[in-house]
């Protein structure tokens, strides 16, 4: 039986594991926003605070809970329902105050008008994502369902991607430049996408 269903744990563990270090990251944040302690590297989250809330709240509630929808078994049963009825308001909060802070808060040197850019543009898609693959599963078409909704996490599970881009380009080469750091960035994110739609493709 462990040989068997070991398998079925494989993908969601991975995932866990991506999900880990930004969830970490955002579990600090949220202590250093209570700490009450203001510093120059994080005055912007002082001066509005509940976007960055929302943001780690939804995004890791999203991403670890998420991982399992992509057991088999769950997904057969009523928990697979049960859970997307609370993914799909947490992947919304995590996109869309991800946009607020990319067009609203004053963001480090490092994270230039490019890096807005793809930010804007894959939150977006995200968000659209989610509400096609709501839309899909409301008239029963269960194949774009599960399309969609697998791209919105791919996206959605990009920070722990980055985390993987930027520190081994950190082993092996010099700190990015602006330009160079927004790319490393998109790049984890199309990773993504195109792992997503091989996963959409192998299924269909």
């Amino acid at each position: 039986m462990t040989t068997l269903t070991r398998p079925r744990w494989t993908v969601p563990t991975a995932l866990i594991l991506l999900a880990f270090v930004p969830a970490v990251a955002g579990v600090v944040r949220v202590v250093d926003l209570a700490g009450g302690e203001v510093t120059a590297d994080n005055s912007r989250f002082f001066a509005s605070p509940l976007p960055v809330l929302l943001h780690v709240v939804g995004a890791t509630v999203y991403s670890v809970v998420g991982a399992f929808q992509f057991v088999p078994g769950p997904r057969r049963s009523g928990w697979h329902r049960r859970a997307g009825r609370l993914l799909v308001p947490c992947g919304l909060v995590a996109a869309l105050s991800g946009l607020w802070m990319t067009l609203f808060h004053e963001l480090p040197a490092i994270d230039g008008d490019l890096l807005g850019f793809f930010r804007v543009g894959f939150g977006s898609f995200m968000a659209v994502a989610l509400v096609l693959g709501f839309t899909a599963v409301r008239r029963r078409d269960y194949a774009s369902h599960r399309a969609w909704m697998t791209r919105a996490y791919a996206i959605g599970l990009g920070a722990g991607s980055q985390a993987v881009v930027l520190g081994g380009w950190a082993l092996v080469a010099a700190p990015p430049g602006e330009v160079g750091h927004a790319l490393l960035m998109a790049a984890a994110w199309a990773v993504n996408l195109a792992v997503a739609e091989w996963v959409v493709r192998r299924r269909s």
